[in-house]
């Protein structure tokens, strides 16, 4: 355990979930904030230190916080961490207590924190809650973002140490061991309280915490049937609420099954669940009741476990699976270990410790004794110390420059704003045109922009995690389902104002458009409901596509694919229907193209690099390089051809003319869907290469809807969030329509998510190695 010398209190601003946040992390932070406060009062450092915490809230959540709450974050809202990098700059503080567990931060993979570390100016301490042995491309990113600018990294096992040197080459020194901290408990007989819980002359069994499937408590229950064959006075006791994130996704299923498993097994007498978040007071007197602690969990990964220091600090017999943190804290005697999954294990297990008292008692000694240096005062003295060191190193450690922001840091990146979009949405879909801001019910809805929407609604889904974008999702979603005429197997386009179909089979295009979007919703579903729906219609609909002679809806159709192939990748005829169209979109390019002319039509016209798009996306998904070379060359070809001679900036090629070869490219009616499409397939070619300079091109496509174009006027409603219909000879259309608000979202959201994964401040050899081409997460 790290321990150093305490000069004077120390100043902490802490950053993490504080209750009445029911968050284990939560209880954490309040528990080493009440024991350093403590430490300061009663020790040797003669005066209290200041603590602020800067509490992070869930979406949609309004949290009654003490006093010592000076800020809050709304943890899907990326500038509100800029904004708490501020107000902790102006602070007093000496020092920052940063809690990281990936699941309390917005952003890919938790990576807002690391926008706020970059932005703070004191030196930060992070304790990490998890460290993964195999972490996934985002979570490597993330937490070494963390670990380079953290002055120290805490954690609370010597596992972890290993793991952050080895996998993620973090340098020993910077690394310091701190228990995790628990209650001063004396050791006291379990016979203590059980009167308060109707458990007199009862073998009691304890499990507490936030009930969660991952608890793996239905195999406690089951074997507990063995368990009562034995012992019939056991009496196991499941005390804790169900975790939030859990109760708002799934409701009490969990705990019904739970309950239900112990009703089927006859087991009332012996099995009862309290649904409570208690008070420390009152869980100490759980624990000193308890004869056996089982903590049944079923992920190895775990790091750490409140509950598993708790109950070794009060020196109770425990059984455990062997997730890493109950193997190292439960070796030399101090627990019984079983596999994983293993009610039958598990029972023997505690009949046995429950059967033989001596070997329990002994057991309970060397887990108090151990749990000695666990306690939080010993556990504050660490952190004080650590905070302490972090001032000095702190100046060390940032003596050189820091490397400048990269250009996009500095250019427009206005917040997401969806009041246009609500605007032009009803009860049945959103509506294809406007006059200025207004809807125009002369035009009705169509497939196209509902298809639009729905990708952006599922972009913001995965920006923002707040369920107030789900009306809006589940409008566009089950306007695609309604679209699809079942008997023709196509998707319907066009509908009046009256919801009256004004076709029994719409444009191909829009037929791809809505694969598209349902694709891109099974990529990335925020609900099960989403998921099943999505694949239903996208199951349903791919097959006629083979069918079709429109390169553009090929090239809908394959992106689709590409994002159904992402949940579904065993899919085989999915595939077959991803590699058929593609080889169609080859084959035009191996007729019609030429060095001068790299198209497959004689004709540029619109959503031009979403063909591009598809033969990337579709090259590297199915490992065929001439696909793929050639998605980038026609990218290229279509980026010289709408690069203005004059200012260099993106010129579209306008709908009012469009570009046959031979001819001139016509200027104006430029379209937003053609910048979307432009930013996106620039995106795609730089995460599957590697290739900074695609990466410079989103950036350089993108800031067409902020005045980069031939008219040198935003396109953007910076009030309302809309999107003016296009580039006009005389300035900008001055209508705000649902195919532009819906692309200008797309385009946003999609350079938010770039931002929000780090690269654009030079970390993307991180998402991909160069030189190498793999599949990304777009």
């Amino acid at each position: 355990m790290y321990q150093g010398k305490i000069l004077r209190p120390v100043k902490v601003s802490f950053v993490s979930t504080y209750p009445p946040r029911k968050c284990g992390i939560a209880t954490f932070c309040s528990d080493v904030l009440n024991s350093m406060r403590d430490l300061y009062n009663d020790g040797d450092a003669g005066e209290q230190s200041i603590f602020e915490v800067v509490a992070l809230n869930d979406a949609n959540q309004i949290y009654n916080y003490g006093r010592e709450v000076a800020f809050q974050i709304r943890e899907q809202h990326r500038s509100d961490y800029q904004r708490a990098a501020d107000f902790i700059n102006l602070s007093p503080a000496d020092a920052v207590s940063i809690q990281h567990e990936y699941g309390i931060y917005g952003g890919e993979d938790g990576n807002y924190v690391n926008r706020l570390l970059a932005a703070l100016k004191k030196p930060a301490i992070t304790t990490l809650h998890t460290v993964l042995e195999n972490p996934s491309p985002g979570q490597r990113q993330t937490l070494m973002g963390i670990c380079e600018q953290s002055v120290n990294v805490i954690v609370m096992a010597q596992a972890a140490v290993d793991i952050l040197t080895r996998v993620y080459r973090i340098p020993e020194d910077k690394i310091l061991l701190i228990p995790h901290g628990a209650p001063d408990v004396p050791f006291l007989d379990s016979s203590y309280y059980k009167d308060q819980f109707q458990a007199e002359n009862r073998k009691v069994l304890l499990t507490f915490g936030l009930l969660s499937p991952s608890k793996g408590l239905e195999y406690a229950i089951e074997g507990m049937e063995k368990v009562v064959d034995v012992h019939p006075d056991a009496l196991y006791i499941i005390l804790g609420a169900t975790h939030p994130e859990v109760k708002r996704r799934h409701g009490e299923e969990y705990r019904y099954s739970l309950e239900k498993m112990v009703q089927d097994k006859g087991l009332e007498n012996n099995v009862t669940f309290y649904n409570q978040y208690v008070s420390i007071e009152r869980l100490v007197q759980f624990l000193v009741a308890t004869d056996v602690y089982i903590t049944p969990y079923l992920g190895r990964d775990q790091i750490t476990s409140g509950t598993l220091a708790y109950a070794l600090s009060c020196g109770k017999a425990i059984v455990s699976t062997p997730y890493i943190y109950a193997e190292e804290l439960l070796a030399e005697g101090r627990g019984s270990l079983v596999p994983f999954r293993d009610s039958e294990a598990l029972a023997h297990s505690v009949t046995e410790l429950l059967s033989d008292e001596s070997l329990r008692n002994r057991m309970r000694k060397n887990s108090y004794q151990y749990g000695r240096d666990m306690i939080w005062k010993e556990v504050a003295r660490s952190y004080a110390a650590a905070f302490e060191q972090a001032r000095f190193r702190y100046s060390k450690m940032f003596t050189q420059t820091l490397q400048s922001a990269d250009v996009t840091e500095h250019a427009i990146l206005p917040d997401v704003n969806l009041r246009h979009l609500r605007a032009l949405t009803d009860d049945t879909g959103m509506y294809q045109h406007a006059v200025y801001s207004l809807p125009d019910r002369n035009h009705g809805y169509c497939t196209d922009d509902n298809a639009r929407g729905l990708i952006a609604a599922v972009m913001n889904w995965r920006l923002f995690k707040d369920t107030a974008i789900f009306p809006l999702l589940n409008t566009y979603l089950s306007f695609l389902y309604h679209a699809f005429n079942a008997r023709k197997k196509r998707m319907r386009n066009f509908m009046g104002f009256d919801r009256t179909w004004l076709e029994e089979a719409g444009s191909e295009d829009s037929h791809g458009r809505a694969l598209w979007a349902v694709g891109y919703a099974i990529a990335h579903p925020p609900n099960d409901s989403v998921l099943g729906l999505s694949t239903r219609i996208f199951k349903e609909s791919v097959n006629i596509t083979t069918s079709f002679t429109s390169p553009r809806a090929w090239a809908f159709s394959v992106i689709g694919a590409n994002y159904y192939l992402r949940h579904f990748g065993g899919d085989t005829r999915v595939r077959q229907i991803m590699s058929e169209l593609c080889e169609r979109i080859l084959g035009q390019f191996e007729t019609n193209a030429a060095e001068d002319w790299y198209w497959l039509e004689d004709i540029v016209s619109y959503d031009n690099a979403r063909i591009s798009q598809a033969l990337i996306v579709a090259g590297s998904q199915l490992e065929n390089d001439e696909m793929y070379e050639a998605g980038l060359k026609s990218l290229q070809w279509l980026i010289d051809i709408q690069t203005s001679p004059e200012g260099g900036h993106l010129s579209l090629v306008g709908n009012d003319g469009w570009y046959r070869r031979g001819g001139e490219k016509a200027r104006y009616d430029q379209q937003p869907v053609d910048a979307a499409a432009m930013v996106d397939a620039c995106y795609q070619a730089f995460v599957l290469s590697g290739d900074d300079y695609w990466l410079r091109k989103v950036e350089w496509a993108f800031n067409w809807f902020f005045g980069s174009n031939d008219v040198r006027q935003a396109l953007f409603d910076f009030s309302s969030g809309a999107c003016f219909d296009g580039v006009m000879p005389g300035g900008i259309n001055q209508n705000q329509g649902g195919e532009s608000v819906a692309a200008l979202l797309i385009a946003l959201q999609r350079v938010h998510l770039i931002s929000h994964q780090g690269l654009f401040q030079g970390q993307q050899q991180v998402l991909v190695n160069k030189g190498t081409r793999q599949q990304g997460k777009p």
